[in-house]
């Protein structure tokens, strides 16, 4: 009963931010009516009629860069859902919004996902078993704090893999969708985090793991801590 009662309210939350929005609109304020979505998207983050809503304010408005944020938000939820064709119709809707955006990770990994048995299969001399990758993309179309709002969303446990471009090859580690850790070369926890964010390059994917990991970065949100790490970073420039 409980159940059934969380996901009728969760239900009449996205109605009425769906219908306040639609009421700004009448009223020729497509400005609060994206402020309305995004706030109730921070609650509701896998709700795809919230981003669906909020991309399309976005794209009639002009808001480009929001708009292609939100079809990269909806790319992801939709090959969770396994719809295929939705997912690749919002990478390129982001491509067309934003030529810089490198959008073939993302249309790689539908091609996977639609066809498993064309991934190459492990050599027999292989010393393990083939690693669990949930989802890859690309640093340089997918922010660091796309990738791990999916992680937290999922609530996924295992290390997003960051390799390439300009940087050491370095991970973040989750335990049920949380930042539990780092490392970046020698570097761990706080100081290794430091580095993976200074990365804008350089091509990531999510490996799913068995077992939770150590905790060696204490935090309550994903968000608080990136920024807080981001704010950090910025300080240290200005010295």
């Amino acid at each position: 009963m409980k159940d059934s009662t969380a996901d009728r309210e969760h239900g009449e939350e996205i109605e009425a931010a769906l219908l306040d929005a639609e009421l700004f609109l009448k009223y020729n304020s497509p400005q609060r009516a994206a402020a309305r979505l995004s706030e109730a998207i921070l609650r509701e983050p896998r709700s795809v009629r919230l981003r669906e809503s909020l991309r399309g304010i976005a794209a009639a408005n002009e808001q480009k860069e929001e708009a292609a944020r939100q079809c990269l938000a909806l790319a992801s939820l939709y090959i969770e859902r396994e719809d295929f064709d939705a997912a690749q119709e919002r990478l390129l809707e982001a491509r067309r919004l934003d030529p810089r955006l490198s959008v073939a990770k993302g249309l790689e990994a539908i091609r996977r996902a639609r066809r498993p048995d064309l991934a190459p299969a492990p050599t027999a001399s292989a010393p393990h078993a083939p690693r669990r990758t949930t989802f890859a993309g690309d640093l340089s179309a997918v922010s660091i704090f796309d990738a791990v709002q999916v992680i937290e969303n999922a609530r996924l446990t295992g290390s997003l893999n960051i390799e390439g471009g300009r940087g050491d090859a370095c991970k973040v580690l989750f335990n049920d969708g949380r930042i539990v850790g780092a490392e970046a070369g020698t570097q761990t926890a706080n100081d290794a985090l430091r580095r993976v964010l200074e990365r804008t390059d350089g091509a990531f994917e999510f490996e799913r793991a068995a077992q939770e990991f150590p905790v060696t970065i204490q935090a309550h949100s994903n968000t608080n801590l990136l920024l807080d790490t981001l704010r950090e970073l910025d300080e240290e420039s200005q010295k």
